[in-house]
């Protein structure tokens, strides 16, 4: 065999078909795809079809048009989500936990679920379910919905396309995509996101998004304290938390969050 890479015509088109759709300001029907990279119109359904099973192409069926998924926006910030995130975001954190004397966590979103990456538990504190490389439904989570929330209507849309797709673990929080678009919307305009026991009775927390220079949610900064904080404090928190995370941010050359609709 030669030296020679072998080209394979599929993962080309595949490529390109991404490629494509990067490049655009706005999703885009199927035929200009189809035009614009010269494929047959078979091929491009069939790549388009297969894109969208798995993650990385969105179907807005009621404007026929395709746009870039979830999959691909994680694929595209991978780097800065793995162990390089970590070492950037576990000095602030340690710090927020110093001054805040609660225990903070950084989590990734990955599908319809979060990842947390880092635990700095503060001295004293109870050991929480939100461990190193534990998963939770992101629409439960203070971690999740603040970087839900700075997702589009339409990603959200495709991260939950069926009423199954909601699970709770105490038999509270949002159950269809109208009551989680209700939880974002508050989330935006709050500038924070806020869970309060759906996770673990007693314990409340909040979290802000860090976004990357493309306004993709990287990661979250969360802070969980117990529900009897009075709100005074809970003030404090939540600008502490904002602090973190705009450390974060800064160090990755991101942003902070988003008002994305």
């Amino acid at each position: 065999m030669s030296g020679q890479a072998v080209k394979v015509p599929a993962a080309h088109q595949v490529l390109a078909v991404l490629g494509y759709l990067a490049r655009q300001a706005t999703p885009v029907p199927a035929a200009a795809i189809t035009r614009d990279l010269q494929l047959p119109r078979s091929t491009t359904y069939q790549l388009l079809t297969t894109l969208a099973e798995s993650g990385f192409v969105v179907h807005l069926a009621d404007e026929r048009r395709y746009s870039l998924g979830v999959a691909a926006y994680e694929l595209g910030t991978g780097y800065v989500r793995q162990a390089p995130l970590q070492r950037i975001a576990r000095v602030p954190l340690g710090r927020l936990v110093d001054r805040t004397g609660h225990t903070a966590h950084l989590a990734v979103l990955h599908g319809r679920e979060v990842i947390y990456v880092i635990e700095e538990r503060a001295p004293g504190r109870p050991p929480l379910v939100t461990d190193v490389g534990v998963r939770l439904p992101a629409h439960l989570t203070a971690s999740g919905r603040a970087m839900l929330a700075a997702l589009t209507r339409a990603h959200v849309r495709a991260l939950y396309p069926e009423p199954d797709a909601f699970v709770t673990r105490h038999e509270v929080g949002p159950r269809s995509l109208s009551a989680l678009r209700r939880i974002l919307v508050e989330t935006r305009r709050r500038g924070h996101a806020i869970e309060d026991g759906e996770v673990t009775p007693g314990l409340v927390s909040v979290a802000v998004a860090v976004l990357d220079s493309a306004a993709y949610p990287v990661a979250s900064v969360t802070l969980t304290f117990p529900d009897y904080a009075p709100a005074e404090e809970q003030t404090v928190l939540v600008a502490e938390v904002n602090r973190t995370a705009r450390a974060v941010a800064h160090r990755i050359g991101g942003q902070l969050h988003s008002a994305t609709e």
